[in-house]
């Protein structure tokens, strides 16, 4: 159902919320009218269950499913659109040393359950063990004939850290296409702006507090950009009185610690999705000395001490 914010003299900001690619997506259109609104934000509705059909894991007739069924077997052609995310994913592999991993779904999963009954951390052999099959160095691209081979049986890749920004990016361009000059879309907290509010005023984005998820710490005030949050307030397990985040550092197969929330600013909600993660892996220095060396990109860290970590161009507003 689209909701009505303002009065209807005007623009007027219309909004539609419901579950996409496995998650909450939110769109806000700012239109003169409820009945174009609904045709603008239908045709994003259908861009990203187009996306979610080429990408999810969960059908069998996916072409990343397909990828993952001929593993160490042959290589599978595969659409421009998909090839060309699985390349941008691989440089992003490149750029933070493998924390952020598309292979990510080849790890054992038998070894983790993120909830109260998760009472010890696996032996470090036996994580180290589960994650063998991570390895972007083993996804193997020919452009020429379009193809995707993962090089080892029983490798499987998912787009389950990038999927959703690169949806929103999609949903945006094809607002725009339509005439949208203001509107946000907001995948599961994944979310890219543009244009400004109905009352000229840009659009404010608010950072969870990552103890009251529901609660914001800080607003940002950022129109044509987007931000991403990766945190470890909506799974996680508490062991021995700490907190376990459920992000897995693909190098040692054992949970991230010390970092509650990662909040990327870039102009794309796809990059931004992607860096999140990579960023909490890394850690506080090596995440923020990397995002200080890219263009574009702002970076807000929040440690298990409750202190606030920011990249060298941002100012947050409490």
């Amino acid at each position: 159902m689209i909701e009505t914010d303002y009065p209807a003299i005007g623009p007027q900001l219309h909004r539609q919320v419901l579950k996409l690619m496995g998650n909450r997506f939110e769109f806000s259109v700012v239109c003169d009218n409820k009945e174009d609104a609904t045709a603008h934000i239908q045709a994003a509705i259908a861009e990203v269950s187009r996306i979610e059909k080429l990408l999810t894991t969960f059908s069998d007739d996916s072409q990343t499913s397909e990828i993952n069924r001929w593993a160490g077997i042959k290589p599978v052609k595969v659409d421009k659109e998909v090839f060309d995310l699985i390349r941008r994913s691989l440089k992003i592999s490149s750029l933070t040393q493998g924390a952020f991993d598309i292979t990510y779904g080849g790890i054992d999963k038998s070894l983790w359950n993120f909830d109260v009954n998760m009472k010890a951390l696996p032996d470090p052999l036996l994580a180290k063990k589960s994650v063998r099959l991570i390895n972007y160095r083993n996804v193997v691209l020919d452009e020429v004939a379009g193809t995707v081979l993962l090089k080892e049986v029983g490798m499987r890749i998912g787009f389950g850290g990038i999927g959703k920004g690169y949806a929103a990016d999609r949903a945006k361009m094809v607002l725009q296409g339509r005439g949208i000059t203001s509107g946000i879309v907001n995948a599961a907290g994944d979310l890219i702006t543009w244009g400004t509010q109905p009352n000229g005023k840009p659009w404010t984005i608010a950072i969870a507090d990552p103890d009251h998820s529901g609660m914001p710490f800080s607003t940002l005030n950022i129109s044509n950009m987007a931000i991403a949050t990766s945190g470890n307030y909506e799974k996680y397990a508490v062991i021995d009185g700490r907190k376990y985040s459920h992000t897995i550092d693909p190098s040692t197969g054992l949970p991230v610690t010390g970092i509650k929330s990662v909040s990327i600013i870039c102009p794309s909600a796809e990059l931004a999705d992607a860096m999140a993660t990579p960023v909490t892996v890394m850690g506080i220095k090596v995440g923020l000395d990397l995002v200080n060396q890219l263009h574009h990109m702002a970076c807000v860290i929040i440690d298990e001490h409750h202190h606030i970590f920011c990249s060298n161009n941002i100012n947050i507003k409490n």
